[in-house]
């Protein structure tokens, strides 16, 4: 029940209590003036964070729209269109196509880099082209129409033996957790090279729904859902074929660490040898050393392991709803986090405790390895990050790859070709909106203004009729908003009960988006 109006309220329990309706629990609060009318009032904005750990409702409803996105796309049986991509949307898709040889190129600068194909890799067939997204479809002898897509789990290779259903490492001594890390940081650019190729040979324009997780043993992984069938083999030989080079300076020795550092230089603009005061070679001149060798090896090399799970569904099946998922299970966990929980892990309390051993020692790796060009990890091999400035010190990366919670992982979790679903994630979002507004206003219920308090609705004299500021800390009462959400959220629940309700009498209920509701931790505010 909620206290009473004037009551005190615990911060703790107003926490549970969002949490259990579904409503923000870290909302942002903004203060909004209405010039017309001179009301002033406090309002919340979820946080919108796709964490558990965080906001649980708002890292749930993040979820299910991205189910939502996945069941759309899937199965389709005409190209969608392509959408016209706005500010804040996601990039999706990669329709680079690679020439003769590979094309590396440094984030520095516009730097390419040519070279052959590696030996040691299979070569990859090129076939016919067709301008299409969808996939084939089968006639049975029945009769019946069959049009099936596929879901593809692909892993890294093993760095070393792990005790069967723990993650953890037999011997931690002989585990490669540097390897590991490396492939970790730089797994995005191995899965860039992935799609390229498959699109190379499937001989179509591969669209997929692709979620980065972690294995038990913290090595990153890609589930697929692609729409159409591709052969085994193919899978099985660009799998075989993908790699990534990177082509960076070496590190491999460590020159500075400790209290013993590279100093900046404002002078020389640069950071310096602490002790001869000699400036460090920078990025791009170890670059350029790094060309004229022509006995130069990449820096590390990324390829996929021997284990890829192939299964072909169908649309519409419970085999395909249940892929969707465990697509998005752990989209709300962090990586370290997702096998971590002693409770949900089913370790035992020794073998919890060697697990957290091992994230920490992959943590040390991923923590003090150099992430981009700019990192400032590089001052510990003697070389000055790109567009280095003062204040940079090794080991002090804001870039998120270098976090506990993270291990590596620092990009975009979800992976989504262009052509997916033809919306944009904020499209999903305003359709499942649109829903329970259109559910609402057959039932004769008024649907509360799309843009009520909008900064884009003008007064009579032409300027915004709605003024937004910011809530001082000092007036800010977290646990009153948060109660106040509540309430409101269970006033527009129980509305839109009462309009299911009314549709079913109808005997015309509305047609909800797969898995909607406006229950716990479920609902769309309109």
């Amino acid at each position: 029940m909620l206290a009473p109006d004037g009551a005190p309220v615990d911060v703790d329990l107003a926490y549970t209590l969002a949490a259990n309706e579904g409503v923000c629990v870290r909302p942002l609060l903004r203060k909004v003036t209405d010039r017309a009318t001179g009301d002033v009032r406090t309002v919340p904005i979820r946080c919108g964070s796709t964490r558990e750990s965080v906001c649980p409702p708002c890292a749930t409803k993040a979820r299910r729209v991205r189910m939502q996105q996945c069941r759309e796309g899937w199965h389709l049986t005409e190209d969608p269109p392509l959408p016209e991509r706005g500010f804040g949307e996601e990039p999706g898709g990669h329709e680079v196509e690679e020439g003769p040889g590979e094309v590396e190129q440094s984030q520095c600068e516009r730097r390419v880099r040519s070279t052959r194909r590696r030996q040691d890799a299979p070569g990859l067939p090129r076939v016919p082209m067709e301008d299409r997204t969808t996939g084939q479809a089968f006639t049975a002898p029945d009769g019946t129409c069959y049009r099936p897509s596929m879901f593809i789990t692909w892993t890294l290779p093993s760095y070393g033996k792990v005790i069967p259903g723990t993650g953890i490492p037999a011997d931690p001594a002989r585990y490669d957790y540097r390897r590991a890390a490396l492939d970790a940081l730089h797994f995005p650019k191995l899965v860039d090279r992935l799609w390229q190729n498959l699109r190379r040979c499937a001989g179509f324009k591969v669209q997929y729904f692709s979620a980065v997780e972690a294995q038990r043993r913290l090595a990153p992984h890609l589930h697929a859902a692609i729409r159409g069938a591709i052969p085994r083999k193919t899978i099985r030989q660009v799998t075989k074929a993908t790699y990534f080079q990177l082509w960076w300076p070496a590190f491999d020795e460590i020159r500075y660490q400790g209290d013993r550092l590279p100093v900046w230089d404002r002078e020389a603009g640069g950071y310096c040898d602490p002790e001869t005061g000699h400036p460090l070679t920078t990025f791009r001149d170890a670059l350029d050393e790094l060309d004229d060798d022509p006995d130069a090896r990449p820096a590390h090399v990324v390829r996929f392991g021997q284990q890829t799970d192939v299964k072909g569904l169908i649309g519409g099946s419970k085999d395909s709803e249940r892929a969707v998922g465990y697509l998005c299970k752990y989209l709300t966990k962090s990586v370290a986090d997702t096998y971590a929980d002693p409770a949900t892990s089913g370790l035992t309390e020794d073998q919890h405790t060697a697990y957290e051993a091992h994230i920490g020692r992959l943590h040390e790796q991923v923590l003090w390895l150099p992430c981009t060009p700019e990192c400032a990890n590089w001052l510990r091999y003697g070389i000055q990050p790109d567009a280095a400035g003062p204040g940079l010190t090794p080991g002090m990366c804001p870039a998120p790859h270098h976090d506990r919670e993270n291990l590596g992982i620092g990009g975009r979790r979800v992976l989504v070709s262009r052509q997916w679903s033809g919306k944009t994630l904020t499209e999903h979002r305003a359709d499942r909106a649109a829903v329970v507004r259109q559910a609402l206003e057959a039932a004769g219920i008024d649907a509360p203004e799309a843009d009520r308090c909008a900064a884009d609705v003008l007064d009579d004299d032409g300027l915004p009729r709605f003024v937004w500021e910011d809530v001082p800390v000092d007036q800010r009462d977290y646990p009153a908003v948060i109660l106040a959400s509540v309430r409101e959220h269970r006033a527009w629940k129980a509305q839109y009960e009462q309009a299911k309700t009314i549709a079913v009498q109808r005997e015309s209920p509305p047609q909800l988006a797969c898995g909607q509701s406006f229950g716990k931790g479920e609902g769309d505010r309109p």
